[in-house]
């Protein structure tokens, strides 16, 4: 993620006394663009984005293609258009797992006090670390230098009295900045920003705030609470008018599992033969099914998610009677899911499959069944996770899914769950 439009650079002069800021939120910089580039050091001044398919969507974004206007979940084609010497490379989920997985554990060695937002940020609650590690502000300092030391990449980090600002401070110092808003500076920090900075305000939201001529943060926070209420609800105007205070009273909250892992793609053609479809059922259920293995779940749930041409979308789900990571048993219910829908010759653009309804496996109740496919697929699965871990995530594959792509990119407004 780039550096905010919402957030104005003047706010960088903020930042010196980083008593009571206690969080600090890390996000990573252009962080799957950045993974490819590490490993193609070649490419490190070159316009990069993740993604591909004639139909699919920008994934990440190398701050070099940003200058041309590109950005994450735009369409491909418009990306090569704005930059045709873009350098469009697949993802490769695997190593995006594994870096996020140091990076986590170096935040880890800092505190226990971290929550995984997604795989490239976290917040931390750093008030236990003090003591050993020195002030807010040293810690961050530390974390950027270990992870570039220890990852080769980099990240931004936000200092601040609460989650809210912390982490529009981040988005504000990118990349590879480090930004204090200290607590009696909130308001200063704040004030100034779009009222759209504020979690809560999209375009819906936004229409009667401007209606009511309040553009700022500044506007908002001194807009009488009733006549919000009237304008947006209750509930919305009570969370909205706190923000735009500075007032952020939410925990960092510890060992978040996360609620679903998914993957689809959007093909560069039509998918009309169930063939087709089930070869691409079958493809990203492996996926899935490695990634719910690698973090060490197991799933109760199975899901599908078909878009049509039309862009019509339909989504089906089955929990199962007991828990799985079997790659063999997600694609089984998902074929059984994509049948059961009775299609005739449709013309399909996207593909998905999810797992949810996730738990560890090894706090997971085992039930056994006649019918149970996971005793003999797991030693199969045991060897693909293997061998892709040592030799790459081409290494070893399914027979079927010869002669198609084996990474796929993420589908069109996709976001990593």
């Amino acid at each position: 993620m780039g550096r905010s439009a919402d957030v104005p650079r003047g706010a960088a002069e903020l930042g010196g006394d980083d008593s009571g800021c206690p969080i600090l939120h890390v996000d990573m910089d252009a962080f799957f663009a950045s993974v490819e580039i590490k490993r193609r050091p070649e490419l490190e001044h070159r316009p990069v984005v993740v993604g591909g398919g004639t139909r699919g969507v920008v994934a990440a974004a190398s701050y070099a293609a940003r200058r041309y206007g590109v950005r994450s979940a735009m369409p491909m084609t418009q990306a090569l258009r704005l930059c045709p010497q873009l350098v469009v490379l697949p993802p490769d989920r695997a190593a995006y797992s594994a870096a996020s997985a140091a990076v986590m554990d170096i935040l880890r060695s800092i505190t226990p006090l971290v929550e995984q937002l997604s795989v490239d940020e976290a917040f931390l609650d750093v008030r236990g670390a003090v003591r050993l590690l020195g002030p807010p502000a040293v810690i961050a300092a530390t974390i950027r230098s270990r992870i570039r030391a220890e990852t080769g990449l980099t990240c931004s980090v936000g200092v601040a009295r609460n989650k809210f600002v912390a982490k529009l401070a981040s988005a504000h110092c990118k990349p590879d900045g480090l930004l204090v808003v200290p607590a009696d500076r909130t308001l200063e920090f704040l004030h100034p920003l779009p009222v759209t900075v504020l979690w809560g305000v999209g375009a819906r939201t936004a229409e009667p705030l401007h209606r009511l001529g309040i553009r700022t943060v500044a506007d908002l926070a001194n807009t009488p609470l009733d006549t919000l209420r009237r304008a947006v609800g209750t509930a919305a105007a009570d969370h909205l008018h706190a923000l735009a205070n500075g007032r952020d009273d939410r925990a960092v909250q510890v060992g978040e599992v996360e609620k679903s892992i998914s993957a689809d793609h959007t093909t560069d053609t039509d998918l009309v033969e169930e063939s087709d479809v089930l070869r691409e059922l079958l493809r990203l259920s492996d996926e899935v099914g490695r990634r719910v293995r690698g973090r060490g779940f197991v799933a109760r749930t199975v899901g599908i998610k078909i878009r049509f041409a039309d862009f019509k979308t339909i989504t089906r789900v089955r929990t199962l009677p007991g828990w799985t990571d079997s790659s063999a048993t997600i694609f089984q219910i998902a074929t059984e899911l994509y049948r059961a829908l009775d299609l005739d010759r449709p013309r399909i653009r996207l593909v998905g499959v999810k797992c949810e309804n996730l738990r560890e496996a090894d706090n997971a109740p085992e039930q056994l069944s006649f019918d149970d496919v996971q005793p003999a697929a797991r030693p199969a699965d045991s060897v693909l996770d293997a061998a892709r871990a040592r030799f790459g995530s081409a290494a070893l594959g399914y027979a079927t899914l010869l002669g198609t792509p084996q990474r796929g990119e993420p589908g069109e407004g996709a976001r990593r769950h």
